[in-house]
C-alpha cells in the first residue's frame, strides 16, 4: 500500500471522528461515550500519519499530512 493510500485512510478516520463529535452533540445520553470513541479514532488517524512520516519517508506532493 502506498503512503498516500494510508494517508487517505487517515483522513477518512478524521472525518469519522468529526461525525462522531457532531452526533455526541445531538445525543446527550450517549455523548460521553461518543466523545471518547471520537478521540480514539482521531488518535488512530494521527498515529497512521506519524507512521507514514517516520517509516515510509518524507511526504511529497499535495499539502500537509497532519489534519
Amino acid at each position: 500500500m502506498r503512503s498516500d493510500a494510508i494517508l487517505h485512510e487517515a483522513q477518512k478516520l478524521h472525518h469519522v471522528s468529526d461525525t462522531l463529535d457532531v452526533l455526541a452533540d445531538e445525543h446527550p445520553f450517549v455523548s460521553e461515550a461518543l466523545i471518547t470513541i471520537s478521540g480514539n479514532v482521531r488518535q488512530t488517524a494521527t498515529l497512521l500519519e506519524v507512521l507514514v512520516v517516520t517509516k515510509l519517508g518524507p511526504l511529497t506532493g499535495s499539502g500537509p499530512a497532519m489534519a
